[in-house]
């Protein structure tokens, strides 16, 4: 097992993740396993796991941590996150766990955790105690050993996600789909089977070596090919997806990638067409776009704090049909409240058939009036300075402390958050006039950057 240090840093604020073996490997998989018992005190839970190397061995010591704990475990085996997410509440379970590390490169693994009602752990419920045992090297109880049942839940998974939509309105849109050698490679020709669009994959084999590229479409290198494609083949639309498959991406038929609080905007449309009067949840980062466009379709919009386990609190207190992140993480009443990676890009397809639109026609709006910058990370070497810096030179605005600082002002806005785990402050920019937005981020840059360590700005 890796030393405590390390082992301590692998806690993260919404997931357990780290470098192969020396950060995670199958003896702190296994302790995990048998504290997420103790944590839940669950009797059942289910098991899924990633196609990276690692994870058939870290699933498989998760599972003896589990049954030492006198769990149940129902394994579903190679699977996305959203299926974890799917089968808890699905059978009733009281618990999951995902073998994953999502969009990071391959040298990475790690574990999402949620309890009953696929509810996620986190740094402030769950990981910490989790970590807080494991660290100390606490030992656990015996317990009668539980069981362990190999399950297909994908014929049920597949029901589930087409029932949002209506596939009789369909149209044949010719949509090209890069999984980038992730799970939605494994799991999106099931959900696509039949229907009458004409696809064209990309990089639809499982391979945690990503031979292609990384898994991460934020990043603007990584949807290179799939912008190129969707234009050499004049296609309706581009979906990419993340390493394993809870977050999708879309680029438009012009080539163009699409926003994040955009497709909020679209998805909110998309369920007040459905549900006249519904609450939709929006992140503190989010373009104006979509509380103007849920609030103009007679809807209910409500800003929430980034992260999905304050996203899937609020929405149950609120009984949101829908919540959506700018990072490409789509929330859902009608599944669990959870996130979901298939569902957005049904959703997408079938407002885009029903308006008769493409999809950079229905965004066309969008674009007229809202310019972001994108999220634009800068390193600091004190993040709380900066932030009552930027708190006194914007005091004339609206000021909010819900996630971060946010500032509003007529004509524009912005949010500026810490990250969790590095000394990094994330800047999210709009405003109403393009050359007010790039002059606005400039300035609120320079006021940020003011005795800098560095700078990195990440994607568009």
């Amino acid at each position: 097992m890796p030393g405590r240090s390390a082992a301590s840093g692998v806690f993260k604020a919404y997931d357990i993740r780290g470098i192969v073996p020396d950060e995670l490997d199958a003896d702190l998989a296994r302790r995990v396993g048998r504290a997420f018992i103790e944590y839940l005190q669950a009797k059942s839970i289910a098991i899924g796991r990633d196609m990276r190397d690692s994870s058939p061995g870290f699933a498989r010591a998760l599972c003896e941590g589990a049954m030492a704990g006198g769990a149940q475990v129902t394994d579903i085996g190679m699977t996305t996150t959203d299926m974890v997410y799917f089968a808890v509440p699905h059978f009733e379970l009281d618990g999951g766990a995902m073998v994953t590390a999502s969009h990071n490169p391959k040298e990475y693994n790690g574990f999402k955790l949620v309890r009953e009602g696929a509810l996620a752990l986190s740094g402030d419920a769950g990981i910490k105690e989790i970590k807080e045992w494991i660290v100390s090297g606490r030992e656990f109880p015996d317990r009668p050993r539980g069981s362990r049942v190999e399950r297909d839940i994908l014929p049920d998974y597949v029901r589930h996600v087409r029932s949002f939509i209506d596939t009789n309105v369909l149209k044949a849109f010719r949509v090209v789909m890069d999984a980038a050698n992730g799970m939605a490679g494994a799991v999106a020709p099931a959900i696509f089977s039949d229907l009458p669009f004409q696809r064209v994959e990309m990089y639809f084999e499982p391979d945690g070596s990503f031979p292609n590229h990384e898994a991460n479409p934020l990043v603007e290198e990584n949807r290179r090919a799939i912008i190129e494609r969707v234009l050499a083949e004049k296609a309706d639309l581009g979906i990419a997806w993340d390493g394993d498959g809870d977050r999708c991406f879309f680029i438009d038929d012009r080539g163009r990638f699409v926003p994040g609080d955009f497709i909020t905007a679209l998805l909110g449309e998309a369920f007040l067409l459905k549900e006249p009067g519904s609450t939709i949840l929006f992140d503190v980062r989010a373009s104006w776009a979509v509380k103007d466009t849920v609030e103009k379709l007679g809807g209910r919009a409500l800003m929430n704090r980034v992260g999905h386990a304050f996203i899937k609190k609020r929405m149950r207190e609120e009984n949101a049909v829908f919540g959506g992140e700018i990072s490409g993480h789509f929330y859902f009443r009608q599944n669990y409240f959870a996130d979901n990676g298939m569902i957005p890009a049904l959703l997408i397809l079938e407002l885009m058939s029903k308006k008769g639109k493409t999809l950079s026609e229905l965004l066309a709006p969008l674009r007229q009036k809202y310019f972001i910058t994108g999220e634009i990370n800068s390193k600091i070497e004190d993040v709380p300075a900066v932030l009552a810096r930027l708190e006194s030179r914007y005091s004339d605005g609206r000021i909010s402390k819900l996630d971060g600082l946010s500032v509003d002002y007529p004509g524009w806005h912005f949010n500026v958050r810490p990250s969790n785990t590095e000394p990094l402050l994330r800047l999210n920019l709009e405003a109403l006039e393009e050359d007010e937005m790039k002059r606005r981020r400039e300035e609120v840059l320079r006021v940020i950057r003011e005795n800098r360590i560095s700078n990195q700005r990440v994607s568009g």
